[in-house]
């Protein structure tokens, strides 16, 4: 619970204290219980400690392991504490209160560089093998955890944060033009396909279920898992998924309710969060404990333009939750005076690179910043929920039954989803025919704005590299159907990467660690093998979850099919007080030689000009706002932080 740094020279010559301790003192802008460092002639190690867990509490950290002749510093919360412990044959007296970079270390002297496969949890750490002389490390499998790294002829060095690496000599502040060529050109929200990469060329960084070895001159990352089950899950019964959902998915949630402060957790409308505080809730009240609910709503002067199938204030179903589940103290903020525009600087110096996600970057940040000002240790969430507990979209499933021609089955399906839903019911053929048959959408009706100068994304030879991890020239993976985009995401991509970078940034500027259950790898695993028509089941999208919340979540927020929240819908509105400051940075970036090298700035001028005009808070999907939002985002990052 942690920020980490260290250095292993690998020549002969004695490690430059001065070096570490430049690191070390740049993590000082960060809360800590505890800092302390450890070095021998070759290795230095450093950790800006921040108690979570009742374990951690007075935690010796880095450790060495005199008998094993072992060192460790990490940045970890382990949620299979007791199997390890069985498995690592830990002493009675020892089991409550052996530490979790303790459990990780002595994972690494049992199975050695196959260690990483066995611990489940949010861990970044470092090992150094005194008798192997080598550094061997691991990032989770979602990268909830960070860890950078450089390394050149004769020295490796690695931090949690990129800012740390940038202050040891030598280590140049040069901008990764690779990074910002993928940053451009895809579309979606991921940042880039390579996650070794950074914005900065002489850092790079472990990528989300990697280990890294340092042996000698040789640096060897490995992926050590796989998301996705060899095979599907066969039970006799849609009872027995239920259950079997039930089990893996509350154990998910009671690994991570392991705090000595306050437990907290993000709220919205809907079956993902819900689902989590439900869960959280029914454990928190067998120990006379409050759960704390943290929900995001418009500011009091936004007035609702959305479709009457969306909302955009959830209070009435959130408020539904909170009575229904009970044990909580539910706290709703709408952030009034501050907008994506305002934030961008903040959130950059946070992120330490650019982001994409600007709709709902402001209140990202404000979650914590409230959930600390209670005391909050734990924050949970349900953001993974929509590719794993929540899954299964009805009309992408319908077109799988249409391509495999089970014309019974799609003509059941479809009456009884009109039912619920409303309307004739083969209304949804000419949209599932699209998504079945891609082939049949014209071409530029998939293509979103793309960013890349053309010539940038040529000499960078960035679309070669693209189309090797399945994203094509519209910028964004070349399936239409959602199943297919799971698949790719999950084996192909880091797609959790950039959002959880923040995550991890954010947990140390305010000594909380946000925590989601939905995406625990047990709980991945278990909906990845879970068949399709467990997931959408007499016409009820998600339907698994639907049936596995019941007397966890009341019948108007679990069977809910017709009104959709929508978060960040407000994000142009908030900007309006500050819209011709904003088109005035605009200009200087559309003005700037060196930011149109990397930029189209046809694209740019574009939609500039629709900007001119003024804000229309009603046009939040049209992509001219987000053009204008991400060249400001790029133009400040490359500017103030390259």
């Amino acid at each position: 619970m942690s920020a980490i740094a260290g250095i292993y020279h690998l020549n002969d010559e004695p490690i430059n204290l001065e070096h570490g301790n430049r690191m070390m003192k740049e993590l000082e802008k960060y809360p800590a219980d505890d800092i302390k460092t450890w070095q021998n002639d070759k290795v230095f190690l450093g950790c800006h400690a921040q108690w979570i867990t009742p374990e951690s509490i007075g935690e010796k950290i880095p450790y060495y392991d005199h008998q094993r002749k072992l060192a460790i510093t990490a940045d970890a919360i382990i949620d299979n504490r007791d199997e390890l412990i069985e498995s690592l044959q830990i002493n009675k007296r020892r089991r409550k209160e052996i530490t979790d970079s303790e459990l990780i270390l002595l994972s690494y002297f049992k199975w050695g560089e196959e260690a990483p496969k066995y611990l489940i949890g949010d861990f970044a750490f470092m090992i150094w093998d005194q008798q192997k002389q080598q550094l061997f490390g691991a990032r989770d499998p979602s990268g909830y955890r960070t860890l950078y790294y450089h390394n050149d002829a004769y020295r490796f060095s690695f931090c949690t944060t990129i800012a740390p690496l940038l202050l040891i000599p030598n280590i140049k502040k040069k901008l990764n033009e690779l990074y910002l060529a993928e940053f451009l050109a895809i579309t979606g929200m991921i940042d880039t396909v390579d996650a070794h990469m950074t914005p900065y060329s002489e850092i790079n960084q472990v990528p989300p279920f990697h280990s890294i070895t340092i042996h000698k001159d040789k640096v060897k990352i490995i992926k050590y898992g796989v998301f996705t089950p060899k095979e599907k899950l066969k039970l006799k019964s849609s009872e027995e998924y239920v259950e079997a959902f039930q089990e893996v998915f509350q154990k998910a949630v009671n690994c991570r309710l392991r705090t000595h402060r306050k437990i907290g957790s993000q709220l919205s409308g809907g079956l993902d969060s819900g689902a989590v505080v439900g869960f959280a809730a029914q454990t928190l009240q067998k120990e006379n404990k409050t759960l704390n609910t943290f929900s995001y709503i418009p500011p009091s002067d936004f007035v609702d333009f959305t479709r009457k199938e969306l909302m955009p204030d959830e209070r009435p179903f959130i408020k539904k939750t909170v009575g229904y589940v009970g044990g909580i103290s539910d706290h709703y903020y709408d952030f009034e005076g501050i907008s994506s525009y305002s934030e961008i600087d903040e959130i950059l110096e946070i992120n330490e690179m650019p982001y994409k996600f600007l709709e709902n970057s402001f209140w990202l940040k404000g979650m914590f910043e409230k959930a600390y000002e209670v005391g909050i240790g734990v924050l949970l969430n349900g953001d993974k929920g929509n590719f794993t507990v929540s899954w299964g979209s009805a009309l992408d499933y319908y077109a799988i039954l249409l391509k495999r021609l089970k014309w019974l089955s799609l003509s059941k399906e479809l009456n009884q989803f009109s039912r619920l839903i409303g309307g004739a019911r083969f209304r949804w053929l000419p949209t599932i025919s699209k998504i079945g048959f891609p082939f049949l959408v014209k071409q530029n009706s998939l293509n979103p704005t793309m960013l890349i100068n053309p010539s940038f994304a040529k000499r960078s030879g960035v679309f070669r590299k693209l189309k090797e991890h399945g994203i094509n020239e519209s910028g964004w993976i070349a399936s239409p159907n959602l199943y297919e985009q799971r698949r790719v995401l999950f084996e192909d991509m880091a797609p959790w990467n950039a959002g959880n970078t923040l995550d991890c940034k954010l947990s140390l500027k305010y000594s909380l660690w946000k925590r989601d259950p939905t995406n625990d790898i047990r709980v991945v695993r278990f909906c990845l093998s879970v068949p399709e028509e467990q997931c959408v089941q007499n016409g009820q999208d998600r339907s698994l979850i639907r049936r596995a919340t019941e007397n966890y979540l009341p019948d108007e927020v679990r069977l809910n099919q017709r009104i959709r929240g929508i978060q960040g819908v407000d994000w142009l509105h908030r900007m309006i007080p500050d819209w011709k400051n904003f088109i005035n940075d605009v200009k200087k970036v559309s003005n700037d030689s060196l930011i149109l090298d990397y930029i189209d700035g046809n694209v740019l001028s574009s939609a500039l000009a629709k900007g001119e005009k003024g804000a229309q808070p009603k046009n939040i999907i049209d992509s001219d706002y987000r053009t204008l939002m991400l060249c400001l985002i790029v133009y400040r990052y490359i500017n103030n932080f390259t």
